[in-house]
Formats: structure tokens, C-alpha cells, sequence
């Protein structure tokens, strides 16, 4: 029964130390209908007003930004509001 146990052990321990060590990874863009957040490296890449507008839209909702954080692993926030009182069509909905 011992040697059934050390085996175990040693399968168990020799599995943990061949597993990577994995940091939570966040991709550069991530959203839903209440907004999302944008990577602060992709503003050089790309049009990220473009980007939040497009996703915003297809909520039929139009973009707040809110915060950014201008620095390597900062991002910028965003949030999807509901047309605002007043306007007379919704906004220009996107399809892909």
C-alpha cells in the first residue's frame, strides 16, 4: 500500500513540475453591452475610437470613453450608453 501512495506522490509531483506556469493573460480588447476595455499598446496600432464605436453600435448604443491610463500595460475604458434623450434616430448599427 506504501509503495501505491509514494508512486501516486511522485506522479502527482512530476506532473505539477512538467505544467507551465501560466499568468492570467487578458487580450487586447474586451467588451460586452455595458462597455469594455481597450489596451493602451493597440492605440498605436489601430483606431480604438473606431473600435469602441463599432462595438458599442451593435448594441445599438453609443460610446462614453472614461478613463485611460497612458502608460505600457494601461488601458482605456469605455462604457455603451443608450442614445441620449432628445436625438431622433439611433445610431448607425454595424454588420460583419
Amino acid at each position: 500500500m506504501r509503495m501505491i501512495g509514494a508512486a501516486s506522490l511522485v506522479a502527482v509531483c512530476g506532473m505539477l513540475a512538467i505544467a507551465p506556469a501560466r499568468a492570467q493573460w487578458v487580450s487586447s480588447f474586451k467588451g460586452n453591452d455595458t462597455g469594455g476595455i481597450i489596451a493602451y499598446s493597440l492605440m498605436a496600432q489601430t483606431d480604438i475610437r473606431s473600435l469602441a464605436i463599432d462595438h458599442c453600435a451593435s448594441y445599438g448604443k453609443v460610446v462614453k470613453f472614461l478613463a485611460v491610463e497612458p502608460h505600457d500595460g494601461g488601458y482605456i475604458s469605455f462604457a455603451c450608453r443608450w442614445v441620449p434623450y432628445g436625438m431622433a434616430e439611433r445610431p448607425l448599427r454595424t454588420y460583419y
